[in-house]
C-alpha cells in the first residue's frame, strides 16, 4: 500500500493532454483554524480503470517472459506475472498529479507548498467490484499567511533612533540585527500554517541530526551531553522554525508593499562573488532562490535604515 506519495512541480504538457472530468471527481475542502487546507478528492472508477489498463497494456509492451519475444506474451500471462503494487503506483503517479491539480482550481486554492498527500481508498480494478465510487485520497497544503504588519515602523523605529543620536567625541553604535527582529515580529499577527511548521521542525531536525554524524556522536551522547531529550528537543526546534517562519514571510510582504525588487545586475555581482566555479555554478542554476535571498536582505537593510 502507498501511504504518501511527493508530488513535484505539476507538468502542464500532461495537463494539456487528459484532464478528469470534473463533473464525475468528487473534492471537498476544508481549511484548519491553523492554516492548514485538507482536500478530499475521489478520482471516478471508470478513470481508474481507463489508466490501469493503459499501463497494464504498456507494461505488456516492455516485458520479457521467457519464452516469447519482448512484448509478446499473452497479457493474461503478463498480468499473472506482474506486481499489482507497481502498476498501482505507476497509475497512482498519472492520475494524483492532474486530480490535484483540477481540485485547487475548483475550490479557488493557490498552494505555496507540494502537498503531502495520503491515499485512502485503493481498489485494484481488475478485481474489484467496481461498485465503489472511486480511488480517495487526502492533500494537505496551505496558502500565503494572513499577515498584518502593525506599528512595525514605529516599534523599529525606537530601536534604530538610539544609533542615530550624534554624541560628541563618540562613535553612534548601530542597532542589533537581533533587537530589529525582535521589535519587528512583535509588532506582526500572523498565523503560520501547523503543516509548514512541522515541516520546517522536521528539517531542522534533520540537519542537526546530519551535523551530530559528521561530529562521530550519536543522538543519545549528544542529548546527554547537551542535558535534552528528544521531545524538548523538538519543542525548542518548533519554536524556532515557527519564529524563521514568521520572520520570512514577514519580510515577503514588507518586500511587496515597499516594492523592493532585486535587479538582474544584482544577481550577477553575486555569482561573480562566488568563492569557486562549483559555488558559481550553484547560483547560477538556483537563479530563483539567489534573487529570493538578495531581496530578503535588501528587506533588512531597509529596516535597518528606518
Amino acid at each position: 500500500m502507498v501511504d504518501a506519495i511527493g508530488l513535484g512541480p505539476i507538468d502542464r504538457k500532461i495537463l494539456g493532454v487528459r484532464v478528469l472530468s470534473s463533473a464525475l471527481m468528487i473534492s471537498a475542502l476544508k481549511k484548519d483554524p491553523n492554516g492548514t487546507i485538507t482536500l478530499t478528492i475521489t478520482i471516478p472508477f471508470a478513470e481508474v480503470k481507463k489508466n490501469w489498463e493503459e499501463v497494464m497494456d504498456e507494461t505488456v509492451k516492455n516485458s520479457e517472459i521467457p519464452g516469447f519475444r519482448k512484448g509478446k506474451a499473452p497479457k493474461k500471462l503478463v498480468e499473472e506475472k506482474t506486481d499489482r503494487e507497481k502498476i498501482r503506483e505507476e497509475v497512482l503517479k498519472k492520475l494524483l498529479p492532474i486530480a490535484y491539480t483540477e481540485a485547487i482550481r475548483t475550490h479557488g486554492v493557490k498552494p505555496i507548498i507540494n502537498p503531502k498527500i495520503h491515499v485512502d481508498k485503493i481498489e485494484d480494478p481488475s478485481t474489484g467490484s467496481g461498485q465503489v465510487q472511486g480511488w480517495q485520497f487526502t492533500a494537505l497544503t496551505c496558502e500565503f499567511p494572513i499577515i498584518k504588519l502593525g506599528n512595525y515602523k514605529e516599534n523599529i523605529q525606537k530601536i534604530t533612533a538610539k544609533s542615530k543620536i550624534i554624541i560628541p567625541d563618540r562613535e553612534s553604535t548601530p542597532a542589533k540585527l537581533e533587537e530589529i527582529v525582535k521589535a519587528l515580529l512583535e509588532s506582526i499577527t500572523v498565523q503560520i500554517p501547523e503543516i509548514l511548521v512541522e515541516n520546517e521542525t522536521d528539517r531542522l531536525l534533520s540537519q542537526t541530526l546530519d551535523e551530530i554524524k559528521k561530529l562521530g556522536l550519536t543522538l543519545d551522547q549528544y542529548l546527554s551531553s547537551t542535558g535534552k531529550n528528544p521531545q524538548n528537543l523538538r519543542v525548542e526546534y518548533r519554536q524556532k522554525a515557527e519564529n524563521d517562519l514568521k520572520l520570512e514571510f514577514t519580510l515577503q510582504k514588507i518586500a511587496e508593499e515597499e516594492r523592493i525588487t532585486v535587479e538582474e545586475k544584482e544577481i550577477q555581482e553575486a555569482i561573480q562573488k562566488a568563492k569557486n566555479d562549483e559555488e558559481r555554478k550553484s547560483l547560477e542554476d538556483n537563479r530563483y532562490l539567489l534573487a529570493g535571498i538578495l531581496r530578503q536582505q535588501k528587506t533588512l537593510d531597509f529596516l535597518k535604515n528606518l
